[in-house]
């Protein structure tokens, strides 16, 4: 049996219709919106999608939930209630301009702040990256070259802190050195929340790369949260579609 999937649906636009269609037989998928008819999906009509859609996630009624084109504010607000969580933390799968996909986080300006915390998006990572089939591996990143110390107190602290990272996980501390990086690794862990957005903004707003969604790794159910800046929500239903069935087994 093809597991659930829920999907947001703000409007029945062309990004919601094609991934219908790219995901076919793939996924049992269920639409929420406001709007009743989809063509080729079952569809949740509510007055309010993102909360039936967080509401059937959390009963159980779908095995995972994407975003999609929900609102962000209201549907993270409502995961979190649902959740119990006073904050959310996601890991976001990018693609390069070249096509090399791999993990990234943290992409909140709140998270990774700590050792340990770094830590937690290591471990998690590393599943995510294996249910999807990506590179093996986890760099962590830091704020210059092993040369450079000494040249300034926060710089060292990040390579301190990559450093005890790399080793406490068996992850590498890459440096800088993101170009590598991306490139080589299913996973990337930024120096903080700050660096982590704006690695994410620049490859995706600036750059020619892509965001495919981000899974919220400190739920007890599977939710990806999405980009506006997706062409469509393949691979976020299909990262989803991968971390449900690796519960499931």
């Amino acid at each position: 049996m093809p597991v659930t999937i829920g999907l947001g649906a703000a409007s029945l636009d062309k990004r919601i219709l094609s991934t219908i269609q790219a995901v076919g037989g793939e996924v049992d998928l269920i639409l929420f919106s406001r709007h009743g008819a989809s063509g080729s999906a079952r569809v949740i009509e509510a007055e309010r999608p993102e909360a039936a859609l967080v509401a059937a996630l959390a009963d159980g009624s779908i095995d995972a939930a994407v975003r999609g084109s929900l609102p962000a504010s209201s549907a993270l607000r409502a995961l979190k209630l649902a959740m119990g969580v006073d904050h959310l933390e996601r890991i976001a799968l990018l693609e390069t301009a070249g096509g090399d996909l791999f993990l990234l986080a943290p992409v909140g300006v709140d998270e990774g702040w700590t050792v340990a915390e770094k830590v937690r998006f290591v471990e998690r990572g590393r599943e995510i990256a294996r249910s999807f089939g990506l590179a093996e591996g986890v760099a962590v990143l830091s704020g210059g070259r092993l040369g450079d110390i000494g040249r300034h107190p926060a710089v060292d602290r990040t390579m301190a802190d990559a450093e005890l990272v790399a080793r406490l996980t068996g992850a590498e501390h890459t440096e800088i050195l993101i170009e590598d990086a991306a490139g080589r690794y299913g996973m990337v862990v930024a120096p903080d929340g700050i660096s982590g957005n704006l690695i994410f903004r620049t490859l995706v707003f600036l750059g020619t790369g892509r965001g495919h969604g981000a899974p919220v790794v400190n739920i007890g159910k599977i939710f990806v949260d999405t980009s506006r800046a997706s062409a469509d929500y393949t691979n976020a239903v299909m990262l989803a579609k991968s971390l449900a069935e690796s519960r499931i087994s």
